[in-house]
């Protein structure tokens, strides 16, 4: 604990999850000072790496959002200043970011994920949308969900339950990438599970029940009182002990480290399909980290105090 003398939280970035990686950082900041850190909060600008030259802190606590902060980048530029930081490293983070690869990685570990198809903008141009779409739908089926191939905060994603509404997703998704993922909708409860490193080992959070009227969206993630977060999740033990081992399990084979949090759809058999699993959850005050955090009897600033001293310890 006595190496831990000041905290840098680095929110903001230029990507279109700005707004919520500046709440967070903003929540994280306010919590840490309660306890007592010092606690800046900055964002990744010109003047990053000189500051941290000059002044570097006792660790980072990056809660970038989207791409530079969730696909290795930001991790890759702490690695070169030798500053510790929390989180996982950056060949696991680009694992993550990018949902194929993440989803290949929870496939090999025997975890369950809806079937999906990742097509660039381009092949639709080059093969023809029409008949690139035909042959999509005859694979997959419908409903579907089409997404960006990399992002978070759901946005770009869209829900389809008629081959007409496939075009205007399609345009959608490829407004925040150029490729897109379109995946079989597994109908069932929504839930995220956060995960965190205690004691050196990885621990399932009670599981987060969300429940909204319609897609759980952008709006629907950070607007208060739009969507009601059951938690613990209204789930049978059994079945919410197997949501804790899977959550787990993704964080393993992704080789992340710290936290995480796995979004996942439980079927009405109990089977457990992960969505993905993102490497810098959002903190802000209607998001389901800290209120899983809170459900399992954790002070968030004293949390965030132990992520920071492990971080040191670990570097």
């Amino acid at each position: 604990m006595s190496d831990l003398k000041s905290v840098l939280v680095l929110a903001g970035g230029l990507s279109s999850e700005r707004e919520v990686s500046l709440r967070s950082g903003s929540h994280v900041t306010q919590a840490l000072r309660r306890a007592g850190i010092e606690a800046q909060q900055r964002d990744a600008d010109s003047t990053l790496l000189r500051d941290l030259a000059e002044d570097p802190p006792s660790v980072v606590l990056p809660l970038l959002h989207g791409a530079a902060g969730e696909d290795g980048t930001i991790k890759e530029i702490l690695e070169l200043t030798g500053v510790p930081y929390v989180g996982a490293p950056p060949a696991a983070c680009r694992a993550a970011f990018d949902k194929p690869t993440a989803k290949a990685a929870f496939s090999r570990a025997g975890l369950l994920t809806p079937t999906a198809v990742t097509l660039p903008q381009q092949a639709f141009h080059d093969l023809g949308a029409a008949a690139l779409t035909t042959h999509v739908l005859d694979r997959l089926g419908l409903p579907l969900f089409v997404k960006p191939r990399a992002g978070g905060s759901a946005l770009g994603v869209s829900f389809v339950e008629t081959a007409e509404q496939l075009p205007l997703a399609l345009v959608s998704a490829l407004g925040y990438h150029p490729e897109v993922l379109i995946e079989q909708s597994i109908q069932g409860t929504e839930i995220a599970v956060a995960v965190a490193d205690i004691d050196g080992e990885p621990t399932a959070l009670p599981a987060v029940e969300i429940d909204t009227e319609g897609l759980y969206d952008y709006n629907a993630r950070y607007t208060a009182g739009a969507t009601t977060f059951h938690s613990p999740a209204r789930l049978d033990a059994r079945i919410a002990a197997e949501a804790g081992r899977v959550a787990v399990a993704a964080h393993r084979a992704l080789g992340l480290r710290h936290l995480s949090r796995t979004d996942a759809i439980v079927t009405p058999g109990g089977e457990v399909h992960i969505l993905e699993t993102n490497v810098a959850p959002g903190m802000t005050r209607t998001s389901t980290y800290p209120i899983a955090l809170e459900a399992a009897g954790y002070d968030f600033a004293a949390f965030l105090r132990g992520l920071a001293t492990q971080a040191i310890s670990t570097r």
